[in-house]
């Protein structure tokens, strides 16, 4: 196992972080905050951290009860004419460049292009061969397909040249972006060049350009391109998770102009029956979770079965990956639980005897843990072992000794962690993310996912993970520092240690604020090498695991981009109820209550609590004694109320509405827009029914 090198960073050394701490002499610190309460057990009177994570949004029983009409053979039967129509379509469109790279953008766009492999291969190699190979073949193409024919094909592992736009800044001072026509061509320049490399400093420059652009007149253009835009402008295409992806697009695609109904229906069905294969995948983990009972017995740690399933969605959807999704979803779970282990709730000894336990594997030996020790090590003993079995079964390798070696690894970087907070401790950058680009769980993750590829051998997959070192590299850095990014803050609250953002803030001066823009210049930079390795890595890897290793960092950025979308499931909840149409945990009784009272007498609302906003509604909060009146709204969906960590959060997502906008503009305003109260005080919402007289 050796040999395999699993973790072993071609720049960063994970090693390498693992000498410095071992001169210091430990000593156990109690370190608090204001948002983490202490507890102590009676048995051992051992004063132990708690976070006070919120709780899991999604019961059992609810989960177990969902059910999709999209699981009979008609929906198969449909399915499969609908992509013998797309395929004729895709053949009609074979000899005009524009009308074959807009169908296979559209056709990725829509989720649905994992149906259409080959073709879209031909396609791709046709329109290289006869217009992207070399600079006499590309000379004549307009600037709107040379970016968005660059995009496609350095996506699917083309070696295309930047030089293919060198001429892009005569033409773009030619364009006009209020005109639709013109801010596509802006729209697609800027896409094209987040698939950049490093030194590329013409794609560099049309990022910088485009990105001014499209800013500059957002508020100039409307209808799809706005939305296109709006999109974009949070986060490229090529950081955007595909699944999440497909469902905003089959949206968007269906009310524009000129689309195809045939595209259209197959999009909707492929998702719908997708989503049925996906729900009962949950409902098969949600099973493994509640018999584990770490919910119960190991109640500090956060439970969030339905987000550690959302995760294994985002890194591959395609029903072929069903028992991967299954077996990430444990892996997730683990991870989840012994990182709260390590990170919260273990003594610093505790910790020590843990991860020597799990470096020896020895179920022998768990009589030395404390209780929730005890559980905690056997099921995930039980949970590996009952991984590698269903390996075995699915692919004929035995895996076992692998993945308990680079468990015990991915242990050893919690264990350096509580160490460093433990000491006081405080890493340079570099030393920081030689270990926490590994215990960000990303090497791990893809080392599962490698063992569930189709090799022959161990051996095979032992080779073909040791030549994937720098695209598992860069996809955990990423991860890592988008991770950091979102949590930071009420990790270090809470007593944790210190992230890549206090590392650089120590080791150079930087406020918090440049801090973070050089934790975002690094995620830029390294996703310049993920894309090399990406374009290399076609010739190696299946074109499965590169998606995977790229899903990963993209997942990060989506689950974290609006803060703890991990550890604050509300902050997430929407997108788990579009993606798996799951409904609020509350009964119609209880939403009713809410605001069922005249504005005379409101109803004082829980932490908790579902809204269902009717058109006339008043929201207040209770601060200090003091009302502060949030005004009218006008809201049609159901919202909750939430209070977690230190601070006590009210996130309304509600606004008021603007006569002046369209029916579509205010519902794309509705989808933006988030109004956000915090205090440390304790809220209450009062809800009451607006009445004619009071709106006058």
């Amino acid at each position: 196992m050796a040999s395999m090198c699993l973790f072993a960073g071609p720049i960063l050394s994970y090693k390498r972080s693992l000498t410095p701490i071992s001169s210091f002499d430990i000593q156990k610190r109690l370190h608090s905050s204001t948002s983490t309460s202490m507890a102590v057990t009676a048995v051992e009177s051992v004063v132990r951290r708690l976070a006070n994570y919120d709780p899991t949004l999604w019961s059992f029983d609810h989960i177990q009860s969902l059910s999709s009409n999209y699981t009979g053979e008609d929906h198969v039967t449909r399915a499969n004419a609908l992509k013998e129509t797309v395929k004729m379509i895709i053949r009609r469109q074979m000899g005009n460049l524009s009308t074959t790279l807009e169908i296979i953008d559209d056709l990725q766009r829509l989720g649905i292009g994992n149906h259409f492999k080959d073709e879209i291969h031909d396609m791709l190699k046709m329109i290289y061969d006869h217009h992207y190979e070399n600079d006499a073949k590309w000379d004549d193409i307009d600037l709107n397909l040379k970016a968005l024919g660059f995009r496609i094909l350095r996506q699917h592992g083309y070696q295309v040249p930047q030089d293919i736009l060198c001429n892009f800044k005569d033409k773009l001072q030619n364009l006009k972006p209020h005109i639709m026509e013109d801010m596509v061509v802006v729209l697609n320049l800027y896409e094209a060049s987040y698939h950049c490399f490093e030194n590329e400093s013409i794609l560099d420059e049309i990022r910088d350009l485009t990105t001014n652009i499209l800013k500059e007149n957002l508020g100039n253009i409307d209808g799809d391109i706005s939305l296109l835009v709006s999109q974009a402008l949070k986060f490229p295409l090529h950081w955007r998770v595909p699944r999440v992806e497909a469902k905003w697009y089959i949206e968007l695609y269906e009310k524009r102009n000129g689309s195809n109904p045939i595209l259209i229906e197959l999009a909707k069905l492929d998702f719908d029956m997708s989503q049925a294969i996906h729900l009962e995948e949950l409902k098969h983990t949600s099973r493994w979770w509640k018999n584990l009972r770490w919910d119960d017995k190991l109640s500090f740690a956060r439970d969030r079965l339905v987000e550690h399933f959302m995760w294994s969605l985002g890194f591959s959807y395609q029903p072929q990956f069903s028992l991967g999704r299954k077996i990430l979803t444990l892996v997730n779970s683990l991870i989840t639980s012994i990182d709260d282990v390590y990170d919260v709730y273990g003594t610093l000894d505790e910790l020590e005897l843990f991860t020597d336990i799990v470096d020896r594997w020895d179920v022998n030996a768990i009589e030395e843990l404390p209780d929730y020790m005890k559980i905690c090590f056997l099921g995930f003993y039980n949970t590996i072992n009952e991984i590698s079995y269903n390996i075995l079964t699915e692919t004929g390798l035995i895996v076992l000794p692998y993945l308990k070696k680079a468990w015990a690894d991915f242990i050893k970087t919690y264990m350096m962690e509580a160490r460093w907070y433990h000491s006081g401790y405080k890493p340079t950058l570099e030393e920081y993310l030689d270990n926490a680009y590994v215990s960000i769980g990303g090497p791990l993750i893809l080392l599962h996912v490698m063992c569930l590829s189709s090799f022959t051998s161990t051996q095979q997959m032992l080779e073909c993970m040791q030549n994937a070192e720098n695209i598992i590299h860069y996809s955990s850095l990423i991860s890592r520092l988008a991770n950091d990014l979102g949590t930071s803050t009420e990790e270090i609250a809470r007593g944790d240690t210190p992230k890549s953002i206090q590392c650089y803030m120590h080791e150079s001066g930087a406020t918090e604020e440049e801090a973070r823009m050089h934790i975002k210049s690094l995620i830029l930079e390294t996703w310049k090498k993920l894309n090399k390795e990406r374009v290399s890595g076609y010739s190696r890897f299946s074109k499965e695991f590169i998606e995977c290793a790229t899903n990963i960092p993209r997942m990060t950025q989506f689950m974290y981009n609006e803060g703890d979308g991990h550890g604050h499931p509300y902050i997430t909840e929407s997108h788990v109820l579009s993606l798996f149409c799951l409904t609020h945990r509350f009964d119609q009784d209880r939403k009713h209550k809410c605001i069922n009272h005249d504005i005379g007498n409101p109803h004082a609302v829980k932490e908790g609590d579902a809204i269902l906003m009717g058109s006339n509604v008043r929201v207040e909060f209770e601060h200090g004694g003091e009302c502060v009146d949030m005004g009218w709204y006008a809201e049609s969906k159901m919202r909750r109320v939430y209070a977690g960590g230190a601070q006590r959060r009210v996130q309304c997502l509600m606004r008021k509405r603007e006569n002046s906008r369209t029916d579509e503009e205010e519902e794309a305003a509705k989808q933006e827009e988030a109004f956000n109260y915090s205090t440390t005080q304790n809220l209450d919402v009062n809800v009451g029914l607006l009445t004619e007289a009071d709106e006058e």
